[in-house]
């Protein structure tokens, strides 16, 4: 009757630790992609400052501009950052020619306002990569559980599935940079 009561009392433990692992790391997917969404949103609502910073400099250069503003608009059409990720890619894209469309101008890249704004997009988009990262490694761990004996057979009682990671869209933001002097 002991070793009946042990079996039963060692399962039960099994049960809530395995459970409230598979909880736990749910949660933390879902904050790691929150923190990801707030980065995002940090960078959305610097992005008109900067336009209108480089409006006065670069007027001759209106399309970069449009196509910086049809970016962010896309990105504006919600969902979570997942869904958003290619929207999210192109507007990466729009800035990096907004940035070398302002090397043309000297005085523009001198001017301390844009400077700033540089500093800020650039700080916020080493916060997204980190956060995607950070996404990435607690979605693995997530995955991984839901998969591996015999926290699977938890996950499936109860619902518990895998997750989508991030990943690079272009398959051009997979290849060697040249770089020519």
């Amino acid at each position: 009757m002991i070793y009946l009561i042990v079996i039963v009392a060692l399962l039960l433990a099994w049960l809530i630790f395995g459970y409230n692992r598979l909880v736990t790391l749910r949660y933390r997917t879902e904050e790691a992609l929150s923190d990801i969404d707030v980065q995002l949103k940090r960078r959305y609502d610097l992005i008109p400052n900067l336009v209108e910073t480089v409006k006065g400099y670069v007027q001759h250069e209106k399309s970069v501009l449009e196509d910086v503003t049809k970016a962010r608009a896309a990105v504006a059409q919600g969902g979570n950052p997942l869904e958003r990720d290619a929207a999210e890619n192109a507007l990466s894209g729009t800035l990096k020619s907004l940035f070398a469309v302002a090397e043309n101008y000297p005085n523009l890249k001198a001017n301390e306002n844009f400077l700033k704004l540089q500093d800020e997009l650039t700080d916020t988009e080493d916060k997204i990569q980190a956060a995607r990262r950070f996404y990435n490694s607690v979605a693995r761990d997530l995955n991984t559980a839901t998969k591996t004996f015999p926290t699977n057979i938890l996950a499936g009682a109860f619902g518990v599935k895998q997750v989508k990671f991030f990943e690079t869209a272009a398959e051009v933001e997979k290849e060697p940079v040249k770089v020519e002097f």
